[in-house]
């Protein structure tokens, strides 16, 4: 256990757009959210699993339907005990964010609703490495290797740098309130690998050719990112590939289904 201050969890559940993810739609249930995967709503699994963790303390889940959410037993469990509320999810990412973290005791992780696969070990590990970078801000990378070793379907794309390449995890790090003004990198809901022109509008134009080009080191990169926002970013290589997988279409719901299948020692269908 870690001798520092416990954090606040922030569980990102809610929609995008405002529009009925096509999963949500194919389960028959009201939003992405609480699509069964291997039979237990997914931000149900989130939740067990960010709880479990004992560097987190509250747990605040930023949704724009939380009645749902708030009748699953973990969640209700939580709340009972006073450790779980609800914020108002906006349809943008960054004001999502910047709802669920008012008034909140920092440092602040951000984790997603859909991110099946990552273990209590695993938020653990994240947050030890991001007090131990000193990091007022931080996301997570996978590796490439460790991403298709958990599962060659797991992720389609990575960012290539030059020391090599990585997916990112959907698992965030603010360490101050100061680190409110860097998650307006993420205002049009990231995704720089399928977006590149978001990259020019968030990080600048030449590390942009410097991000396509593989010019620089995944450290150099957030090192001029940190210069623009005056604040320390820091990548964060987490050491399970599970971690960049999560549910976000038909394919990688049928390889966390899979997975999960296997962990919990079902045969898979």
């Amino acid at each position: 256990m870690s001798d520092h201050k416990k954090v606040t969890a922030l569980v990102m559940a809610g929609k995008r757009s405002g529009v009925l993810d096509p999963l949500a739609q194919r389960a028959n249930v009201a939003q992405k959210c609480v699509v069964p995967v291997n039979g237990v709503p997914m931000v149900e699994r989130v939740v067990r699993q960010v709880s479990a963790c004992d560097r987190v303390g509250q747990i605040r889940i930023v949704a724009h339907e939380p009645d749902e959410i708030a009748a699953l037993p973990t969640v209700a469990k939580l709340i009972e005990e006073g450790r779980l509320t609800f914020a108002e999810g906006k349809f943008n990412l960054v004001d999502s964010v910047v709802s669920g973290a008012e008034g909140a005791e920092y440092p602040v992780l951000i984790t997603t609703a859909d991110n099946c696969l990552v273990t209590p070990e695993g938020y653990a590990e994240f947050i030890d490495k991001c007090f131990a970078a000193d990091a007022g801000g931080a996301a997570a990378l996978a590796r490439k290797e460790d991403v298709q070793a958990a599962d060659p379907q797991g992720q389609a794309k990575f960012y290539q740098f030059r020391d090599g390449a990585y997916s990112n995890c959907n698992m965030y790090w603010m360490g101050s309130e100061e680190a409110l003004n860097a998650a307006e990198i993420m205002r049009e809901g990231g995704q720089f690998v399928k977006f590149p022109r978001r990259i020019i509008k968030a990080f600048g134009l030449m590390n942009l050719l410097r991000f396509r080009l593989g010019w620089g080191s995944k450290e150099k990169l957030f090192s001029q990112v940190s210069r623009r926002f005056g604040l320390k970013l820091s990548p964060i290589v987490v050491s399970d590939g599970h971690y960049a997988i999560d549910v976000d279409n038909e394919r990688t719901f049928a390889v966390t289904e899979k997975i999960l299948k296997r962990r919990e020692n079902q045969a898979p269908v």
